[in-house]
C-alpha cells in the first residue's frame, strides 16, 4: 500500500533528509506526504487527513461511509473529521461537534465514526439529494435502518441539521443500486406519486424470480427502471434485457425505461400516463 506519512516525523526519526522529502515525495496535506506521482485515492486522502489531525480526529461522513463499504464516494470528496481546527486545509472539513466514545470504532488503526454516527453526520450536513444518495449506499452495504440512528438524534437534542437528517432518513432505501436510481426515486416522490418499492421480484411459472425491478408499484403493475450503458457495450446483456422486458409485458407490467438524457418532466409525464392506463380517469397534468 502506498505510504502516507508525516514529513516532520520521518525527518526526526532519521528516515529522510529534507532534500529527499522534497524530491521524492509530494505534500498531500500540510506536513503529510505521499510518493511523487501517486494517485490520491479517497483512502489515501482519508489516511492523510487523519494524520494531519495528529491522529486525534474522527473520520466521519462520506469518507467513513466508504470505509464501512458504501459505494459512490468520489476520490476527490472532502474528508470530514470530528476535530477542532481553525486552519483547515483544502480537501478536509473539520467540525468541532460533540461525540461519545461509543460513536467511534477503530478501522485500520484509525478512529472512524460508527455506521450510525456516519449516517447521522451525512444526513445533517449534505443537501437532501446528496444525503439520500450516500445513505442509500451505506444502508445497502451495512443494513443500516432509520431506527439505528434514532438514539443519536435523541442523545444530541438541539443539534443543527436534525430536521434535514430526519427527512433524509425517511427517504433512505437500501434497494437503490446507483445514484441515478436514487435520484429517479426522489423525482417520483417529489412529483406526488406514492413512494415506489425498490427491487421488486417478478416470478416465472416455476416460482423463481426472473427479474428484480429497480422500482415501481406492484399493486398496479407499473415499473420504472433506469437504463444504464451496459447494453451498449455488452451484447449478451442487451439480449437478456430485451427478453426480460418481453416477459414483463406478457405478465401485464407497464414498463417505463429512463435513460440519462431524459428530462425529469418527461419522465413524470410518462409515469403519469402509465398510472392513467391503470386508473382510467386520472388526469395527466
Amino acid at each position: 500500500m502506498t505510504r502516507v506519512f508525516v514529513g516532520s516525523q520521518a525527518i526526526a526519526r532519521g528516515e529522510l533528509t529534507r532534500g529527499q522529502l522534497r524530491w521524492r515525495y509530494e505534500p498531500l496535506f500540510p506536513d503529510v506526504y505521499i510518493p511523487r506521482g501517486t494517485h490520491p485515492s479517497l483512502y489515501i486522502r482519508t489516511v492523510g487527513a487523519w494524520l494531519w489531525s495528529r491522529e486525534r480526529g474522527v473520520i466521519t461522513g462520506r469518507a467513513a461511509a466508504a470505509l464501512h463499504g458504501a459505494e459512490w464516494v468520489r476520490d476527490d470528496t472532502p474528508v470530514e473529521l470530528l476535530w477542532k481546527s481553525y486552519d483547515t486545509p483544502g480537501g478536509i472539513i473539520a467540525r468541532d461537534h460533540h461525540f461519545g466514545y461509543d460513536d467511534v470504532v477503530e478501522m485500520d488503526d484509525m478512529a472512524v465514526a460508527t455506521i450510525q454516527r456516519s449516517a447521522y453526520d451525512l444526513g445533517r450536513h449534505l443537501p437532501r439529494n446528496a444525503a439520500v444518495i450516500h445513505l442509500d449506499a451505506l444502508a445497502r452495504a451495512t443494513g443500516l435502518a432509520a431506527e439505528h440512528v434514532a438514539p443519536l438524534i435523541d442523545r444530541y437534542k438541539g443539534a443543527r441539521g436534525v430536521r434535514r437528517l430526519r427527512t433524509a432518513l425517511e427517504l433512505m432505501d437500501s434497494g437503490s443500486q446507483s445514484p441515478k436510481e436514487t435520484l429517479l426515486r426522489l423525482t417520483l416522490i417529489d412529483a406526488g406519486f406514492p413512494r415506489p418499492t425498490t427491487q421488486i421480484p417478478v416470478y416465472d411459472g416455476h416460482h423463481e424470480p426472473f427479474a428484480f425491478l429497480d422500482m415501481g408499484w406492484e399493486d398496479v403493475l407499473i415499473a420504472v427502471e433506469y437504463d444504464g450503458d451496459q447494453h451498449r457495450t455488452d451484447r449478451g446483456r442487451y439480449v437478456w434485457d430485451e427478453r426480460r422486458l418481453r416477459r414483463l409485458r406478457e405478465l401485464d407490467w407497464l414498463h417505463v425505461k429512463v435513460i440519462a438524457e431524459d428530462r425529469p418532466y418527461d419522465v413524470i409525464q410518462r409515469v403519469r400516463r402509465a398510472w392513467a392506463q391503470r386508473e382510467p380517469g386520472v388526469e395527466v397534468v
